[in-house]
């Protein structure tokens, strides 16, 4: 007797599995183990579960023991299966939400999996008796359709029904009496629902590895031949062609007969790499995420799962690739916070991969020109210290903002002298870059200086002009724009700061005739419209992209002559021990768009404080200087990589019941944290989507420890009845 350990695929956080089923005897034959999807009974219900482990023997007697009722044909490789429930371990969640991420797309809901089958496609295909009647050698006489399908058949070979129709006119009344008279032989096969990218970039024939480019390679390739762990981070400036390091490893390890993993921080950035990387490897190349339909998702999967495709390119999820004899993993801009997954479980795709790279013996590669202190600290680094064409970066002109009064607007003079200059060249380009969205973030009454918010988040409405709304960015809420002051009725209402629609407007004016292509949340709503206005700017003769920090993030356009930053220390005022590193990222990741054609460059950053290190170090392109100077100022005050945080996040509609809560949980937490452990809070966070909201954070240098203690704590009766009508949430190494 065989004993399949199962977790069901609930939700519900107080389950605690796996449970004992008996396999029978042609579920045993069929090859029922681990990573299985089953249905099983549970609860009196039927429940979809994961086969996590079999063993020979139960705790259970037999007779007691219920049987699954069906095997689901696809399923999780035991790899994946270990890593999902040690994803839901280290992040705090439950094995179902783990097991989820790995399982097939449409899976991972606990009802029967949503009907995934393969797409077909009816054909047809010419017989000898229709070539002969095509001949006038024997059979009936044809009609002009009828010929014209015989015809396309004899040339074509089989050919599909939607295409004979395309081609000839004829229907499908047409096919079935050719058939009925045995001339045409009707038959069907798969179609691939392969995913609709738009092209972004002129992908080429692999150039010639500088000489910088070829160690780091042949230093990645040894690797792929070495046993053992192997973590690199590959730094190098913008434009230094570390996406030619990447496929020369990728290359190396398909001819080794292993797979590979490219992870990309968002779905924006997939149309270019997938370009590059498909013009390179061709059909190999599947790509995974979640703007895909769910049959495209299927396809892809299946392609993976089945070996047809060996190198995933994709954001995050990707990491879940379910490829076999993974020989490396890449992560291309390593420093990008959305890396980090904002629901159960909070997974770190970086961290994630790091696991699954020393699980499978691959190589784990990070690529970055500004990585992370933590990376910077813990990765033995490759080096690629100047661009590959040997263009020098671009200068950078720190511009201080406190020097222009107000009423001239959001642009310096120097940067409208800039712009009015580039719209007077032919095919010259500039990127210009505001990390808000909308026209004016901010509305007031110029009487009371009362400010227009939102009802449900204690933030600030921003006014979309196009839309002529006011709407909040963090729960959706929108209404008219106000007319006059809700609080003393004036209809004085001014409004600050600008947001990429206002910059949209001011650059229009300076550019024109030259257009104006703006990349946000607002404009990239629609599916493939990241991928289209990317595309429409580099086939454009010259033009100006505006958006928010998605134009910021790893595009590659020669003919960019000038990158401008407009409220560069905006990231500065957050609350956050990551300010600064955030800061030089965005300053010098802007910095590199610029200056990689002929034209040169040209990188000007507005700013309110323009002595702040992280500026002034990315203005110098100084990445080594700025982590040095980062890593001390952490060390100093014990935050990563010298700690581990973990936060625990609580929500409520009551603010009494909701601060009575966090304080019992940090009652609780404080005596059993140990003393390498530091509790901070609880502290109050700005309300949002009508909850009250604290956090209690832990900084540790052991993270397994305070996570397995902040789980029982939570647990315990006394906790959990100071919790009601509070949502609780665990999340280590929040972002």
């Amino acid at each position: 007797m065989e004993i399949a350990k199962v977790e069901p695929m609930t939700t519900t956080r107080a389950l605690r599995g796996p449970f004992d089923y008996r396999l029978p005897e042609p579920m045993v034959a069929a090859g029922v183990g681990v990573g299985s999807l089953l249905m099983v009974p549970f609860g009196g219900r039927r429940m979809l579960g994961v086969v996590v482990d079999v063993a020979a023997e139960s705790e259970l007697p037999p007779d007691r023991l219920a049987e699954p009722l069906e095997a689901i044909e696809a399923g999780a490789t035991p790899e994946l299966v270990r890593l999902g429930l040690w994803v839901a371990e280290r992040y705090c969640s439950t094995p179902p939400r783990g097991l989820a991420l790995v399982l097939p797309p449409g899976s991972g809901t606990g009802r029967r999996p949503k009907s995934m089958r393969p797409l077909t496609e009816r054909t047809a295909t010419v017989t000898a008796a229709g070539l002969e009647a095509l001949r006038g050698e024997a059979g009936p006489r044809l009609g002009s359709r009828q010929r014209a399908v015989l015809e396309l058949l004899e040339s074509a070979g089989e050919t599909s029904g939607p295409r004979i129709r395309e081609l000839t006119g004829a229907d499908s009344g047409v096919l079935a009496t050719l058939a009925g008279r045995g001339l045409v032989e009707r038959g069907s096969r798969e179609v691939r629902r392969a995913p609709r990218i738009e092209p972004v970039g002129s992908p080429g024939a692999a150039p010639e590895l500088s000489a910088a480019q070829r160690r780091c390679a042949d230093r990645l390739i040894a690797d792929l031949d070495c046993a053992g762990t192997r973590e690199r981070l590959l730094h190098g400036v913008t434009g230094s062609g570390k996406t030619e390091v990447y496929l020369a490893a990728i290359e190396a390890a398909l001819e080794r007969g292993r797979t590979a993993i490219l992870l990309v921080p968002e779905i924006g950035l997939t149309p270019q790499t997938l370009g590059r990387v498909s013009a390179r490897l061709g059909d190999t190349v599947a790509v995974l995420h979640s703007g895909l339909s769910e049959g495209e998702r299927f396809d892809e999967w299946r392609r993976l799962r089945d070996g047809a495709a060996r190198v995933c390119v994709g954001p995050r999820s990707a990491v879940f690739a379910p490829v076999s004899d993974l020989g490396l993993i890449v992560v291309d801009e390593e420093h990008d916070a959305s890396y980090k997954q904002e629901g159960d479980p909070r997974y770190d795709a970086r961290a994630v991969a790091r696991r699954r790279a020393a699980e499978a013996g691959a190589v784990y590669l990070a690529g970055s020109a500004t990585p992370r202190p933590e990376s910077w600290a813990e990765l033995e680094r490759l080096e690629l210290p100047e661009r590959v064409d040997g263009r020098p970066l671009p200068p950078v002109e720190i511009l201080d903002m406190r020097a222009v009064p107000g009423a001239a607007g959001p642009l310096h003079p120097a940067t409208r002298e800039a712009l009015a200059e580039l719209g007077g060249g032919e095919g010259a380009k500039a990127i210009v870059m505001v990390n808000r969205r909308g026209f004016s973030p901010h509305l007031s009454c110029g009487s009371c200086g009362a400010a227009v918010s939102c009802p449900n988040c204690d933030v600030s409405l921003v006014l979309h002009r196009g839309n002529a709304v006011v709407g909040c960015h963090h729960c959706g809420h929108s209404e008219p724009v106000p007319r006059a002051c809700a609080e003393c009725g004036s209809v004085s209402i001014a409004r600050h700061g600008a947001g990429t629609e206002r910059i949209e407007q001011l650059v229009g004016e300076l550019v024109a005739p030259a257009r104006v292509f703006r990349l946000d949340a607002d404009t990239t709503g629609s599916r493939g419209a990241h991928g289209r206005v990317l595309a429409a700017f580099e086939r454009a003769s010259g033009g100006v992209l505006v958006g928010t920090q998605m134009v910021a993030k790893g595009h590659d356009f020669p003919d960019v002559s000038l990158s401008v930053l407009i409220d560069a220390d905006s990231t500065l005022r957050y609350p956050d021990f990551r300010a600064e590193e955030r800061t030089f990222a965005l300053v010098s990741q802007l910095a590199g768009r610029s200056g990689r054609g002929d034209r040169g460059g040209r990188v000007l950053v507005q700013t309110l404080a323009p002595d702040a290190a992280p500026i002034a170090a990315a203005a110098r392109h100084d990445a080594s200087g700025f982590l040095a100077g980062e890593l001390e100022r952490r060390r100093e005050f014990g935050y990563p990589p010298f700690s581990s945080l973990l936060a625990v996040e609580m929500t409520g509609t009551a603010e009494p019941a909701l601060i009575a809560a966090a304080d019992c949980v940090a009652a609780a937490l404080g005596p059993r944290l140990g003393g390498d452990a530091e509790l901070l809070g609880p502290a109050p966070r700005f309300r949002r989507r009508g909850r009250f909201r604290r956090r209690v954070l832990i900084k540790s240098r052991d993270p397994d420890r305070v996570a397995a203690v902040v789980g029982r704590v939570i647990a315990e009766p006394e906790v959990v009845r100071s919790l009601t009508g509070v949502t609780v949430a665990v999340d280590v190494d929040p972002q």
